[in-house]
């Protein structure tokens, strides 16, 4: 071939790179809860027994379990873009590293068990792949992708449980707020209305400890945190205590100077409600491609 024919094809190839558009890798999904469903495929009610399932696990355990469905990971491999995700959400205790997550590309029939690298011994690659042959792909080529994903979840639960990892601590996220927040409303309106007959039964400073105390039970029985049940405590009893000094200073409408109040009614009580499917995150859980992948 001439000089000439080689520039000539130099050129073409390089308007042909050009001219074609450069495939993006497949954004990695916010971590809006622990199940997150990019195609739909779940149910409203499959969403939310599969969330209150690994709620409870995390809860138990301590360990981290989390579901991702998105329609195809191409032009990376479903190993490639799993370990991405794995890398950003962070599932599982940081230096425990005790977090797995159930990867599943619809359009491209790939799924993968994404292990953490305390999980390791007890979610083997072995024992990944039998989960994903035996449990969950059976499932998914009879289009039952909720009872899959529900029944290889289950699975991955009982392995983990056999893994002796450290006991969880009893704290709270306080990343989500929504949960939180209202109970600093209700502690507020309760140490200064439900605290008010208290106090005036059985006096200022025994009155406020009472609903203080009454306060912290609740909110250990609410939120399983006893740290955060006794600030909850500790701030009720303040607050009634500050509050009823000074309306024994300045009485207001309905309010004797003893600090009691003469009439009317208090609405105290804890209200319910549901709770947000946010506010959910990895613990800083750390992955080095263990797990297993499979197809169907």
């Amino acid at each position: 071939m001439t000089l000439s024919v080689w520039r000539a094809v130099f050129v073409a190839a390089l308007v042909l790179a050009f001219a074609l558009p450069a495939s993006a890798d497949v954004a990695v999904p916010e971590l809006t809860g622990r199940v997150v469903d990019q195609t739909g495929t779940l149910s409203s009610s499959d969403v939310a027994s599969l969330s209150q399932k690994l709620r409870d696990f995390e809860t138990r355990k301590g360990s981290q379990i989390a579901v991702l469905i998105v329609p195809t990971t191409q032009p990376e491999t479903i190993e490639q873009f799993s370990i991405r995700v794995a890398e950003a959400w962070k599932i599982g205790r940081k230096k425990v590293d005790d977090g797995a997550i159930l990867v599943v590309a619809k359009n491209d029939r790939h799924l993968r068990i994404e292990v953490g690298y305390g999980l390791e011994g007890a979610l083997t690659d072995v024992t990944s792949r039998r989960i994903i042959d035996e449990i969950i792909t059976p499932k998914f080529r009879s289009g039952d992708f909720g009872g899959g994903i529900s029944d290889g979840v289950d699975r991955m639960i009982r392995v983990i449980d056999g893994e002796p990892l450290p006991v969880p601590s009893p704290t709270v996220n306080f990343g989500n707020l929504d949960d939180i927040a209202p109970l600093f409303i209700v502690t507020l309106f309760a140490s200064i209305g439900v605290g008010g007959f208290f106090r005036a039964v059985l006096g200022r400073l025994v009155g406020s400890l009472a609903t203080g105390g009454i306060i912290a039970a609740l909110s250990w029985l609410i939120l399983g945190s006893f740290t955060l049940a006794m600030a909850l405590g500790a701030l009720g009893f303040v607050i009634g205590f500050i509050a009823d000094l000074f309306s024994a200073i300045t009485p207001g409408p309905g309010r004797s100077r003893g600090g009691s109040w003469s009439s009317g009614s208090s609405s105290g009580g804890w209200s319910s409600g549901s709770s947000s499917s946010g506010g959910f995150s990895g613990g800083g859980g750390s992955f080095g491609g263990g797990g297993a992948s499979g197809s169907w």
